[in-house]
């Protein structure tokens, strides 16, 4: 018995650690607080989430070079620029573009590019909500229980890319124990993400710089 109330006490303690010096750090990676206060396209969707992350990443490229990687986005497209073999052990099909296809780059208010071709979307489809080119992509699952938002902020000759999640569990026990499992877990595979969008903008941006004029 005294084994196993000192390994609880070992769990809470560590729990406690890792709320107070780990999961703001997992929530808010590369953001300001300026950033992490600000009111984003698509908070409006949720107005009491469980859990917000806003992560951030500055990119060399104007906001118009990194549109097109966010368009293009999803299964059976661009993929999602992060670790596609994890991705691929949920069945999505990922699998991650390098360069930018003209043919992914038309999308609308109502779509849901992350839905695989040929698929009928579920109630946790993510759908296409806000749209303004070169500014704000916000999608939200149809059950309401997911926001996910991409602006793009300009700052000098280059953006800010910011990615916020909204999200609700529910009343469920387990939908909460999930959130606490997810959130070190989506910050893994969302800063390859984001690390895989300013590589490829930013590259595509030099070699336009180095093509001989016509």
């Amino acid at each position: 018995m005294g084994k196993k109330i000192g390994i609880g006490l070992a769990a809470a303690a560590g729990y406690l650690a890792y709320r107070k010096r780990i999961r703001d750090w997992h929530l808010h990676w590369g953001a300001t607080p300026d950033e992490v206060e600000r009111t984003l396209p698509g908070d409006e969707l949720m107005d009491y989430p469980d859990v917000v992350s806003t992560r951030v990443i500055a990119i060399d490229a104007p906001p118009s070079a990194v549109w097109p990687w966010l368009v293009q986005m999803g299964p059976g497209r661009g993929g999602a620029y992060t670790y596609d073999w994890i991705e691929n052990l949920f069945g999505l099909g990922m699998q991650s573009a390098d360069r930018v296809h003209p043919e992914w780059q038309h999308l609308e208010v109502g779509d849901t590019p992350s839905v695989k071709p040929g698929m009928e979307p579920g109630l946790n489809a993510m759908r296409v909500r806000i749209l303004e080119p070169d500014e704000a992509l916000v999608s939200s699952s149809d059950d309401g229980k997911w926001v996910w938002a991409f602006v793009l902020s300009p700052e000098g000759d280059g953006t800010r890319l910011i990615s916020r999640n909204r999200i609700t569990s529910g009343d469920s026990f387990g939908g909460r124990l999930g959130l606490v499992v997810m959130t070190p877990g989506s910050w893994v595979m969302e800063r390859k993400m984001l690390n895989g969008i300013k590589e490829r903008a930013e590259r595509r941006v030099r070699e336009s710089e180095q093509a001989p004029a016509p």
